[in-house]
C-alpha cells in the first residue's frame, strides 16, 4: 500500500518538536530565543567572535566610507555575510561532529566546503572594501 499524503493543514506532533506546533507570536517569540541561543553558540567559536569584532569596527566604517546608502549597505552586508557564513559553517562542522569522531572521506567533504565557502565569502568582503576604499581615498 503506498503511503498516504500527508495534509499541508495537518498539525505536526508536539511530541516530537514543540516549536512546530506554535503559531502567531508564540512562535516568533520562541525562534527569537533560538536564534539568541546559536548566536550565543556562535560566540564560543574562535572564528566567529573574531568577525564579530571585526563587524563592531567594520560596520560603523562603513557609515563614513560608503558614499551612498548603497555603498554604505553593501560595505556593512558583506561584514554581516561573513559572520552569517560562518555560523552555517560551524553548523555544519557541529552536525558532522555529533555523527561520530572517526574520520570520513564525506564528512571531510563537506566540513572542507564549508570552510572554502567561509574563505569565498572573506574574499568577497575583502575585494568590496578595497574597492570603496579605493574610491573614497585615491579617486
Amino acid at each position: 500500500m503506498p503511503p498516504q499524503p500527508v495534509s499541508p493543514t495537518a498539525m505536526p506532533d508536539p511530541e516530537v518538536n514543540p516549536q512546530k506546533a506554535r503559531r502567531g507570536l508564540s512562535r516568533v517569540w520562541h525562534a527569537t530565543g533560538y536564534s539568541m541561543a546559536g548566536l550565543r553558540a556562535g560566540w564560543h567559536e574562535t572564528a566567529f567572535r573574531q568577525e564579530a569584532l571585526a563587524a563592531v569596527v567594520l560596520i560603523p566604517a562603513a557609515f563614513w566610507v560608503g558614499r551612498s546608502w548603497v555603498e554604505t549597505a553593501l560595505l556593512a552586508g558583506v561584514v554581516l555575510l561573513v559572520m552569517i557564513v560562518e555560523l552555517l559553517n560551524t553548523g555544519i562542522e557541529t552536525a558532522i561532529d555529533r555523527i561520530g569522531p572517526e574520520w570520513h572521506g564525506l564528512s571531510k567533504r563537506a566540513k572542507d566546503m564549508g570552510s572554502a565557502a567561509v574563505l569565498l565569502s572573506l574574499l568577497l568582503a575583502g575585494g568590496v572594501w578595497l574597492a570603496a576604499l579605493y574610491t573614497r581615498f585615491f579617486t
